[in-house]
């Protein structure tokens, strides 16, 4: 099947869930195939791995940045899990150039950004460095060789380096040499170290990183979002205070608060509390607070998420992008799965609609990253399709009825049909 010959997304009269649902379940699997299509273009001569343009042609940039190689392999291993056989050369490149051109070999650490003549961007940033952790995880799950060592080599780094044993947290960023250069602490990196971590743990069993998932998770979820709206603050002093009035850079630590990152940590909570057993009833409830929080405050009017809100909950930076779209569905699915409410059903759709009409290139595979006020893709800070991480998880977590260890589910019984990718 081609991708012009993509699925109707599912029967809009359907009873129940999409997510059981014969024509929905063959669009999630045409739709992940499609975009692992696209993507294996990014891998070019000698390894390197490229960033493409709309058309999926290889962008003349030659920088290579440590959450595009990263997040790749995480998405190949996730298509390997699912039956997809032609992603193994870009799980292998993407291993062999982390740890041949991104591993400082002098201080050890990997740097944020190289070119073919070396280290672009030399600095240590704790939110590049969770990558390197869910990337070398999930290549483990395939069983690559060298994923053991990858492993063991960045959680050494993360955990002498970055983690703060009396925060229960991760700290930011260091120069090349492990000097500090900030006091900066923030949310985004530990939240995605949640998921490094999550899925280290289902890779490995050690409970040591399930611990400090939740750790991690008692300081944003209990001590944070409950006291702040349900809502998740992204910028920390030194002592981990919320510092409301800091602004850096407007994609990666924007102002305020980034209700795609509630979406996500969300469903995280959801994952963590069932790999814990289940203890007790409230976790679901708190992932319910800031899933349903991040919905109300960020939907726009005219469709899509605001990209931030300011301290108080109001829309700041209204832009639109793929990953918030992306976020939310994997949010809904996960409550789906967990209690099945009309209104999740609603949202699921709703999410997938506006996803179809806006986001996804049916022609050629891929999602566009940015619609500007028309509805339109446009490329304003996103040039060409830079990502698959988040739309290829939002097509293969809804076919899983678990909400925790996705990748073994994606090989089991339970999902035998996505064997076709």
């Amino acid at each position: 099947m081609s991708n012009l010959d993509q699925p109707a997304l599912g029967p809009a009269d359907a009873e129940g869930t999409w997510l059981n649902d014969p024509q929905h379940r063959r669009f999630l699997q045409h739709e992940a195939r499609a975009q692992l299509n696209f993507f294996r273009a990014s891998l070019g001569p000698n390894g390197w791995i490229k960033t493409l343009d709309w058309t999926g042609a290889p962008r003349p940039d030659t920088t290579q940045e440590l959450h595009t190689i990263t997040r790749l392999v995480h998405s190949y291993a996730l298509g390997e899990k699912a039956g997809y056989t032609a992603g193994a050369p870009l799980i292998d490149a993407g291993i062999q150039g982390l740890r041949t051109r991104h591993r400082d070999d002098l201080h050890g650490g990997y740097f944020w950004a190289v070119s073919p003549d070396g280290p672009v961007d030399d600095i240590k940033l704790a939110y590049g460095h969770v990558f390197v952790m869910l990337a070398a995880a999930s290549a483990k799950s395939v069983g690559h060789p060298d994923a053991d060592r990858l492993l063991e080599d960045v959680w050494d780094v993360l955990d002498s380096r970055y983690w703060d044993e009396e925060a229960g947290l991760f700290r930011d960023e260091y120069a090349r040499d492990w000097t500090p250069i900030s006091r900066y602490r923030g949310m985004n990196a530990n939240m995605h170290a949640i998921e490094a971590m999550l899925t280290a743990y289902e890779a490995t069993g050690e409970s040591v990183f399930l611990q400090r998932a939740g750790r991690i998770l008692d300081f944003f979820i209990n001590r944070i979002a409950s006291h702040h709206g349900w809502r998740l603050p992204e910028h920390y002093t030194e002592a981990w205070e919320v510092d409301p009035h800091y602004a850096g850079n407007p994609m990666f630590r924007p102002a305020g608060t980034t209700p795609g990152h509630s979406l996500e940590l969300g469903r995280l909570l959801i994952q963590h509390w069932d790999l814990s057993g289940r203890p007790t009833p409230e976790a679901p409830i708190r992932a319910r607070h800031l899933i349903e929080q991040a919905l109300s405050d960020a939907w726009r009017e005219d469709g899509g998420f605001v990209y931030t809100l300011d301290i108080e909950g109001r829309p700041a930076i209204r832009d639109r992008y793929w990953w918030p779209v992306s976020e939310g569905i994997g949010a809904m699915a996960a409550l789906i799965k967990l209690e099945a409410r009309a209104s999740d059903e609603e949202w699921y759709r709703r999410l997938w609609n506006y996803a179809a009409a806006h986001f996804i290139d049916a022609s050629r595979g891929g999602w566009f990253p940015e619609i500007d006020e028309a509805g339109a893709p446009c490329e304003r800070q996103f040039l060409g399709k830079p990502d698959i991480y988040h739309s290829l998880q939002a097509a293969l977590f809804p076919l899983v009825p678990r909400l925790s260890r996705i990748a073994e589910g994606l090989e089991s019984d339970s999902a035998a049909e996505t064997s076709n990718l």
